[in-house]
């Protein structure tokens, strides 16, 4: 499958084992919110292994490790547009990060989050 502004391999794992099961869908989500917002979006994090620093603190996989969700390096009115475009397609979770350096915003398709939004 190809995505017009997206390519598999950026969805793969960051811990540097270069993992990658994400899901299709999920990339389709992420170029859907692309093509909804018209400007670039830089996936920060997709697919996490296990071995994941942030997945193995965790007690169960969360929505990367089962590559149901992405993180994209956005800010400001970029993510303000992000986070609404992800709201209304309804497809999982949304959380946002506007703090400091490294700021993004999740994006997931998991159907227990429909209209779970937080923040970091």
């Amino acid at each position: 499958m190809t995505w017009n502004n997206f390519s598999r391999d950026e969805f793969a794992c960051g811990c540097g084992c270069e993992t990658n099961e994400i899901k299709d869908e999920t990339i389709d989500l992420a170029q859907e919110i692309r093509d909804q917002v018209g400007f670039a979006m830089p996936i920060t994090s997709g697919y996490r292994c296990g071995k994941h620093p942030i997945e193995a603190r965790k007690a169960k996989p969360g929505t990367h490790a089962k590559g149901l969700a992405f993180d994209v390096g956005v800010s400001g009115g970029k993510a303000r547009l992000v986070t609404q475009a992800l709201l209304r397609r309804s497809a999982g979770g949304v959380g946002v990060n506007q703090k400091g350096k490294g700021r993004f915003v999740h994006g997931d398709l998991d159907p227990a989050r429909i209209g779970l939004f937080w923040t970091y």
